[in-house]
């Protein structure tokens, strides 16, 4: 069995460097991260103080519209995080991807219970899709992330939105600005809604009125911050709120298209905290989502559901992370 000590060996790293890197340390790069989790998965790693773990259990994650094979997708420390205290549990994981927004061709619980699934866990989807109106009476222990369904067999772990957006306006407003734009993403999004939801709080907090033209609904990609940008300069907008890191990275490109420069003229910041937050130019201040412990903290709700403690919802604390695309506006 891998203990830290295996690992570091194997990698020829510090037990210290492994260690940060299995509990998700900002301070161990994302290239020594991924190296350090796709060897702890490999060599079968199971923390410490979980090895006595329970009977093998069978576990299913369903993927939709979310990436998980790379370090620099959004799911991918997320998966990570599962299947490591997974394997401190003995529990057999299925990783399952389905077609974005596709209609479920067989029901929730009788696939589960055909293949003999515990419970399940459900990545990706949207509040409209055929799998989310199955968890209103599923009767299988089941983990949402960020959707919220009202059924004891049913939990949600994620982190506050509200929170995360609330902390960026208030960074912005303590730097000056006034006002303020936000480009968010779909609107049958739960998380965007919450997301909208903290930037007018953040915005009454610091006394600043909500100016619906720059409001704007896109999507989560950077590709759709095309459209919006150029609206928001004209409308005076000084810095730019942005639902995701991949917003953000096309609103940096968009406002550099149009000779404009971050923060000089215009603030921006994300969402996620991906790996990208860190290399564009400049680079991003954006909210830390601790995607390995979601992961982490998905294991521990199922595993209470499974043994009858009924939980609704578990939001992590998310973190703002100030770097180079946010100052001062110009006088």
């Amino acid at each position: 069995m891998a203990t830290i000590k295996d690992i570091a060996n194997e990698l020829n790293l510090s037990v210290s460097t492994v260690s940060k890197g299995l509990s998700g340390a900002s301070d161990v790069s994302n290239k020594t991260r991924q190296l350090i989790l796709n060897t702890a998965l490999k060599m079968g790693y199971i923390p410490k103080q979980n090895r006595a773990g329970a009977d093998p259990t069978r576990i299913c994650v369903f993927i939709e519209n979310m990436g998980y094979e790379r370090i620099e997708q959004f799911g991918y420390d997320i998966i990570v995080g599962f299947k490591l205290e997974a394997a401190a549990k003995k529990w057999d994981v299925s990783i399952v991807p389905l077609a974005m927004n596709q209609e479920s061709e067989y029901n929730y619980d009788d696939y589960m219970t055909a293949n003999h699934y515990a419970a399940g866990f459900l990545l990706g989807f949207t509040l409209h899709n055929d799998f989310i109106a199955q968890m209103q009476k599923t009767k299988i222990p089941t983990v949402l992330l960020d959707n919220v369904v009202y059924n004891k067999n049913v939990a949600c772990v994620g982190v506050d939105n509200q929170q995360g957006i609330f902390h960026v306006v208030e960074h912005l407003a303590e730097l000056g600005h006034r006002n303020i734009a936000m480009l968010n993403g779909e609107t049958i999004s739960r998380v965007s809604q919450e997301r909208l939801d903290g930037f007018r709080m953040g915005m009454e907090k610091c006394g600043l009125t909500v100016r619906e033209e720059l409001v704007a609904h896109g999507d989560y990609m950077a590709d759709c911050a095309d459209k919006f940008v150029g609206y928001f300069i004209r409308e005076g907008a000084t810095a730019i709120v942005c639902a995701s890191d991949l917003l953000a990275h096309g609103v940096l490109r968009e406002l550099y298209r149009m000779g404009l420069r971050v923060p000089d003229d215009v603030s921006v910041a994300g969402f996620d905290d991906l790996p990208l937050a860190s290399y564009t130019t400049p680079s991003l201040t954006t909210i830390r989502q601790n995607r390995l412990a979601i992961g982490k903290n998905v294991c521990m709700v199922m595993e209470q559901i499974m043994n009858g403690n009924h939980v609704n919802r578990l939001l992590l604390m998310p973190e703002l992370v100030v770097r180079e695309s946010t100052g001062k506006p110009k006088a």
